[in-house]
Formats: structure tokens, C-alpha cells, sequence
């Protein structure tokens, strides 16, 4: 049975949505693992890695209970450090957040037992939560595909608990070591940067056109990356990825949905999709994000994790391209 491991941390959320509603729930790894779960949990094994405070291990293990296909084996509590996050949603994409606890870093050691994994999706929040080790480990010692979340490398945790974007600034220290990279417009923008700035330019908000994403694109090709998916919200998510040694580009169109109820997790969700999609088919690149959108899409449209569907069910929304 194929086996994919979903590494990150399992945060304590409390989120307050864009509606004023409270919600309080764990998040992060637990959005992809479930979403498989549900989709395909007994056809494939599913792999959450992650550090969990003590206090945190029973109730996350009962989060998981019942659910097909999960290897609970790799959640440990050795350090005693997990994430605890608060967030409060402006509108329906941006947020505050503040960061209270924290889980150590993720290293070479957490995989010595996860070889044989074909698909390792790394999810993590914070610039410190994965080392660099890590990646070049499994590159050395394993031939799964490597699929990295840019979020990770672009939030930084402040000494008060406030969460920032910042620019990720060895990010050529890290691409020979991913497969594939994801990201959301916001993190393509600190991805990819002047090497010198006038003060000036800090005050810029628009979004990188589509020359730029390209040229950002065409760089992490270069780099060694198989393919960079960037997210767009509403308008789908843009794909590039190398055929006969040419560049393509091609924008996957969204999976609409009518009202959204609640975003956290979609990304997450996202990168499980493309991690099960690659799972089936490791060059197929459209394929994966079409599976992307569709986790994505169904993570807004509740609250607890029952928005997530059967294959069929997810297969029969790809095709009619609405839930």
C-alpha cells in the first residue's frame, strides 16, 4: 500500500472568522490527513508527522479516531513543544495571528522510519518548524517526492506572539531539495525579491504580475524544482513545470462554490490534494492540482471536517467544476 506522510504541526486554533464566529479546533496537519482519510483511507496509508505538547496527545489522537488509513506512530511528545495559534479573520483571506506555543523543529531523526514513504507533503506555519537537514536527508536516503508549502519560509513568529510575512531569503539553500513548491500569491511576492531595496518600496502592495510569477517560476525550474503551483484564490491556481525542456504555464481553473463559511485550512488542504493526486500520478501536474482545488474548495464550506468527500464524490466535483 502506498504510504504519504503529512508533516507540520497540529496547532491548538482558536480563529475567529471573517463572520464573527468563534471556532476552536486543531489545525494544520489535521486538514490533509483527515481530507485523505476521507477521500481514499483505505486504499492508501496516511502519515501525520508531527511534535505535540503532551497535554495535546489524547485529544489529538481522538480528533483521529475513526478515520481509515491513518499511521499515528510518528505524533511524539518528546521535547513537550506544540503549536498554539490565534487567529482573527479581517475578510475572507486576510487575518492576524499570534503564535503563544511553540513546536520544535522536525529533523532528520523523525524520518529514519518513513523511507519508503512516495509522498512526503511538508506543511509547515512558522520559518523554524522544518530544517533544512530534513529535506536533504530524505533527497539522500529516500526517492519519494518532496512537496513543499512556502509558508512556512515566509512567516516569522515576533518575540510578542505576532506573525509576520518576511522574505525568504536562502530560499536557494532549499529548492535543489524540493520537488515541488506551493505557495499563495502573498508568499510568491516575498519568495521572490530585489536583492537591494529603497525604502520606498516597502509601501507597494500590488500583487507580482504574471511576467514576474514567470520569472519566479522559470528560476525554481532551474533550481531543480519538478513544478511550482501558485494559488489564487477565487481565479484557480498557476502551474509551471518543465515539458521537453520548455517552460509551461498553465492556470487551473477554481472549483466554485457558493457561500464560504471558513478558509482555515485550505491551503493545507490544498497541498494534501496535490499530495494524493502526485501519489496516483508523479508527473501528472494538472491532475494534482485539480484534486489541490477540490480539497481546497470543500475545506471552506463548513466548519468541522465532514465538508470533506468520498473519491467518487470528489472525482464526480472535479468534473462539474462546482460542489
Amino acid at each position: 500500500m502506498k504510504r504519504i506522510a503529512i508533516v507540520g504541526p497540529i496547532p491548538r486554533d482558536h480563529i475567529v472568522t471573517h463572520n464573527g464566529e468563534l471556532i476552536q479546533k486543531w489545525g494544520c496537519v489535521t486538514h490533509p490527513v483527515i481530507a485523505l482519510s476521507v477521500m481514499a483511507g483505505k486504499k492508501i496509508e496516511i502519515v501525520p508527522v508531527s511534535h505535540l505538547r503532551k497535554v495535546d496527545l489524547d485529544n489529538v489522537k481522538e480528533v483521529f479516531k475513526g478515520y481509515h488509513g491513518l499511521d499515528q506512530n510518528h505524533l511524539t511528545v518528546k521535547n513537550d513543544q506544540g503549536d498554539i495559534i490565534s487567529l482573527r479573520f479581517l475578510d475572507m483571506n486576510n487575518r492576524l495571528e499570534r503564535q503563544t506555543g511553540f513546536m520544535d523543529p522536525l529533523v532528520p531523526e523523525d524520518f529514519k522510519k518513513l523511507i519508503d514513504c512516495k509522498v512526503f507533503v511538508f506543511i509547515p506555519i512558522s520559518d523554524y518548524e522544518i530544517a533544512l537537514e530534513t529535506l536533504q536527508f530524505l533527497k539522500k536516503k529516500s526517492k519519494g517526492l518532496i512537496v513543499f508549502d512556502a509558508h512556512g519560509p515566509t512567516t516569522a513568529c515576533m518575540v510578542n506572539g505576532e506573525r509576520h510575512r518576511k522574505f525568504w531569503i536562502d530560499r536557494d539553500l532549499w529548492l535543489p531539495y524540493i520537488d515541488v513548491l506551493k505557495m499563495n500569491l502573498e508568499e510568491a511576492q516575498a519568495s521572490w525579491f530585489k536583492k537591494e531595496y529603497e525604502t520606498s518600496d516597502f509601501v507597494k502592495t500590488e500583487e507580482p504580475d504574471r511576467a514576474m510569477l514567470r520569472q519566479f517560476g522559470d528560476h525554481c525550474l532551474d533550481m531543480g524544482v519538478k513544478a511550482v503551483y501558485i494559488t489564487m484564490d477565487s481565479r484557480g491556481c498557476l502551474v509551471y513545470y518543465r515539458q521537453r525542456g520548455k517552460t509551461v504555464e498553465e492556470m487551473v481553473p477554481p472549483i466554485k462554490v457558493g457561500q464560504v463559511i471558513d478558509t482555515t485550512g485550505c491551503g493545507d488542504s490544498f497541498a494534501g490534494g496535490l499530495g494524493y493526486g502526485l501519489l496516483q500520478k508523479p508527473t501528472d501536474y494538472i491532475g494534482a492540482a485539480k484534486y489541490g482545488n477540490a480539497l481546497g474548495a470543500l475545506r471552506t464550506q463548513g466548519k468541522t471536517f465532514e465538508v470533506f468527500k468520498p473519491l467518487t464524490e470528489t472525482d464526480a466535483i472535479i468534473k462539474r467544476g462546482h460542489i
